[in-house]
């Protein structure tokens, strides 16, 4: 295994690369897992892709490829034992895909340390060549930057398309161009011209997957309304659940039902509240705490057990690790991990047993926040809002959707927030919004200044709103609406949110509170010349810069 090298989240050592331990907290074994894990999803997806080309289909393949991507996002699996078995089961699938294609002698044509590598009948054989799953195999900084701005953008639409899968709904062209991306990050003869085209293609099927998460989310749950959301706690026992998977918020709700035991959300469940599904249950009683990055002491102070649905978990303290329970991707050592069923289902009762045991959790804040302005509800109050622009009671829009982190420079998104003027509103989605959706921001006409469309997950709603705007006025092109983008990123979930929003021809997007370090200098010119792409600066320059355009 060769030394590690990460740095795919906005946290990175030093702003350049994790070498040592990830500031995320994992291992370099770990690391070196993920890149192997990784390595072997391009490798499976040369021959899936070969195998599209003569009509040969495997589902159950495409969702092994999304799901392994998925568990490589920042924050999301720190087990390394897993992603040995990860490894092991895409082995065994490259072979079967190359076992179909030599039965119709259609095997790609390999070369190089690649054709050892995916030749090779053994594990021995695969574990051998692991140098080159490393991101610093690839020498030419800007192939590099390029590839894995690619594969980054792919994790981002994995994370989507697997919340879809669990609801019922794929999209067969994303699954194809899944593959096809993570092949062409294997194929040298592809140059900066050809790879900067799939970057932006993946942009393209960032949308598509993006709809498909709106439409199994609002169909299954339905369209999220305007809510008011307790942030105080009640006197019964609680379980808290954090992550993003409202499936798995469903069957928590179903199965604590009459069991005296009441649900809280943490960080990225907040928007669950929002949907009329989940507002039948009346011990769903509130949010609980703040973004990802605080749950080391929220977790402790809760008392009951806490389920994790996706990414965001923190290495935990050993005060709560035995009320810590992992689900789906998520992974760490030495906590339960509840696996779905044959059928998909899940079976929570021992965190329901425990929870009976515990004490009710203690109360952190009290009050409510409001939330649930995604697409459907703008729409809802259109007029009103199109009347409060026309008659200039809403001068701009800012767009600070994004991510919440545990660097002191991220306090500039609380800051920048509060010093707006009291004629703009927010528009939000993801943790980005617990900088500043606790603060006294006030209203405009009964307007929220800070309008929350619901998780990361949620951007769309963004999208579809800027998108309608843009009809409503009159408008030929996105970009001359007052609407101006200020966004906080971490992981790669924030990266295919970005590069869906540069295939809709937004511009001009300020992205912090470092620009990424997988972006080559070359790199970066090309987002900033063609796309106006830019970091931010301090609150009051930005605030000049950013006004200057009203």
């Amino acid at each position: 295994m060769t030394a590690m090298f990460c740095y795919q989240c906005q946290e990175t050592a030093k702003g350049t690369g994790c070498t040592i331990q990830g500031v995320c907290g994992k291992t370099s074994e770990v690391a070196g897992l993920q890149d192997v894990l990784i390595y072997t999803l391009k490798g499976i997806s040369i021959f899936a892709a070969k195998g599209r080309e003569l009509g040969m289909t495997d589902p159950a393949g495409d969702k092994f490829i999304i799901e392994n991507m998925f568990s490589t996002i920042t924050n999301a699996n720190f087990d390394g034992a897993g992603f040995v078995e990860r490894i092991r089961s895409g082995l065994a699938l490259r072979d079967q895909w190359r076992s179909r294609l030599a039965n119709l002698d259609a095997v790609p044509a390999l070369s190089g340390h690649d054709a050892a590598v995916w030749t090779g009948t053994t594990e021995a054989d695969f574990w051998a060549k692991m140098g080159d799953a490393s991101i610093l195999a690839t020498e030419n900084e800007d192939i590099r930057s390029l590839r894995e701005l690619l594969i980054y953008g792919l994790k981002g639409m994995s994370a989507y398309m697997e919340h879809a899968a669990v609801l019922g709904h794929r999209n067969d062209e994303a699954h194809a161009f899944m593959e096809k991306g993570l092949a062409a990050t294997l194929d040298d003869s592809l140059g900066a011209d050809e790879l900067t085209g799939l970057v932006l293609e993946c942009g393209k099927h960032g949308v598509t997957v993006m709809a498909l998460l709106d439409q199994a989310n609002t169909s299954t749950y339905g369209h999220p309304e305007i809510t008011k959301v307790n942030i105080g706690v009640g006197s019964n026992p609680g379980i808290l659940i954090s992550g993003h998977d409202l499936k798995d918020m469903e069957e928590l709700l179903k199965q604590t039902e009459g069991t005296g035991v009441d649900v809280y959300t943490h960080s990225e469940m907040l928007p669950a509240h929002y949907y009329p599904a989940f507002k039948k249950y009346s011990h769903f009683v509130g949010n609980y705490g703040n973004a990802w990055w605080k749950q080391n002491e929220e977790f402790e102070s809760f008392g009951g057990p806490i389920l994790m649905t996706t990414n965001c978990i923190v290495p935990p303290r050993d005060s709560y690790i035995e009320r810590l329970y992992t689900t789906g991707n998520t992974g760490f050592p030495g906590v339960t991990h509840i696996a779905a069923g044959e059928d998909g289902s899940k079976d929570f009762s021992a965190i329901i047993a425990q929870a009976k045991t515990c004490p009710s959790p203690v109360e952190i804040e009290t009050g409510e926040i409001i939330g649930g302005f995604a697409h459907e509800a703008v729409m809802n109050v259109a007029d009103q809002v199109v009347d409060a622009v026309q008659t200039g009671a809403i001068k701009r829009f800012f767009v600070m959707a994004g991510c919440d982190g545990r660097m002191k420079s991220r306090d500039y998104y609380r800051d920048f927030a509060s010093e707006l003027p009291d004629d703009t509103v927010i528009l939000t989605a993801g943790c980005a919004k617990y900088k500043y959706n606790k603060l006294p921001l006030g209203d405009i006409g009964g307007i929220p200044r800070v309008l929350d469309a619901g998780q990361c997950n949620d951007s769309y709603s963004l999208v579809v709103i800027a998108l309608k705007l843009k009809e409503v006025f009159g408008l030929d092109d996105v970009n001359d609406l007052p609407i101006s983008y200020n966004i906080a990123w971490y992981e790669q979930k924030a990266v295919i949110v970005l590069l869906a929003l540069l295939h809709l021809g937004v511009k001009n997007i300020h992205l912090g509170p470092t620009l990424p370090a997988f972006l080559s200098p070359n790199v970066a010119k090309v987002l900033v010349d063609n796309f106006g792409i830019s970091g931010i600066t301090d609150v009051q320059e930005d605030m000049e810069k950013f006004m200057a355009v009203v």
